[in-house]
């Protein structure tokens, strides 16, 4: 296999391990004035990725830098044709990271609730561009021969994107919902439970019709076999919520999988398809760095990615406890009456 192919493969595994792991916080964060009835719940539903949020959104940074450094050209003429798209997610990011550590400091409902709506918006937006973002990459945009995009965010926003951003905001909501399903006790996991067994049958649906799209449209002919591996891994988790949330939780991770081998699947092996010409496509072969520089990544990687995945997964096991309202202690920003 050339290292072209190697890094293609990594690549993707990398954008998986960002869907699976913020998939349930994007999930999490959408659903927390539904699963969040009083303070006291939103902040056990926010306690549950309070520890990981963070190390989860790495996932994408490495993807991120990893595009630059094997695949220059895919990165440059990607991050030109989506810059809007992109830097919306960036702000969302930014927005919900600091939602995180302002909502607490000080002791005020208005505050809290202000910020508790920059949690939903920071967590909505990403899920719906990131399906919206990579529907397109399936799809193919306007590439010139000289690798530049020539269309408009309009562009962009084609039906096919649209049912992959909604695909993606279900997804990651019925994600959210059996992680929390999985994490707390009380009030929070009751109505998480509802609103999986619920929003499920939404993301079968909506994900299902946007699967069987790209299997018609742009499969790679095994695909098939991730779009059926998808399916029944959803089906599966939805039966097993409140039954066994472990089980569930693992099973909608393997679906958020599944549908992103058949993404990645059904794209290669271009790695941005020109709806122009495909003579101008942007492929792993013309759009990748030397090979000394694809070989140099290839031992730093093999060197330091079994030490983060193990420090990730530290991290997992020393949070792994359900938390329960009880949990909670006692509000302690600046009293109202104080300010």
């Amino acid at each position: 296999m050339a290292l072209t192919d190697i890094w293609f493969l990594l690549i993707a595994v990398l954008w998986t391990g960002y869907f699976v792991l913020e998939g349930f916080d994007f999930g999490v964060g959408m659903l927390l004035p539904v699963v969040g009835r009083t303070d006291n719940d939103r902040r056990v539903a926010i306690n549950t990725i309070g520890p990981v949020w963070d190390g989860n959104e790495v996932w994408l940074i490495v993807a991120g830098g990893a595009t630059f450094a094997a695949f220059p050209e895919w990165y440059a003429s990607l991050f030109s044709g989506f810059y809007l798209a992109l830097l919306l997610i960036l702000l969302a990011l930014i927005l919900r990271g600091v939602a995180f550590e302002f909502r607490g400091k000080i002791d005020s409902e208005r505050w809290r609730r202000n910020w508790d709506r920059a949690i939903v918006f920071g967590s909505l937006v990403p899920a719906l561009l990131w399906g919206v973002a990579f529907a397109n990459i399936v799809r193919g945009v306007p590439l010139d021969a000289q690798h530049a995009y020539t269309g408009t965010l309009l562009t962009l926003l084609n039906p096919y994107a649209l049912l992959g951003g909604l695909a993606t905001v279900a997804l990651f909501g019925l994600h959210g919902a059996v992680f929390l399903a999985l994490k707390t006790e009380g009030p929070v996991r009751e109505r998480a439970v509802d609103v999986a067994r619920r929003g499920g049958l939404l993301a079968l649906v909506v994900g299902g019709a946007f699967l069987v799209w790209t299997e018609l449209a742009h499969g790679a002919g095994w695909t098939v076999g991730a779009v059926a591996v998808a399916a029944a891994a959803l089906a599966g988790g939805l039966w097993l919520v409140n039954r066994r949330d472990g089980w569930a939780f693992a099973l909608t991770a393997v679906a958020i999988v599944a549908v992103t081998v058949t993404l990645f699947g059904s794209l290669y092996p271009d790695v941005l398809p020109s709806t122009i010409d495909p003579a101008y496509s942007l492929t792993t072969t013309n759009a990748a760095s030397t090979p000394y520089t694809l070989t140099i990544m290839t031992w730093v990687a093999a060197v330091f990615t079994p030490i983060v995945l193990a420090y990730q997964g530290w991290t997992f096991w020393v949070f792994r406890r359900r938390i329960r309202p009880s949990d909670i202690p006692a509000s302690s920003g600046v009293p109202a009456t104080a300010r």
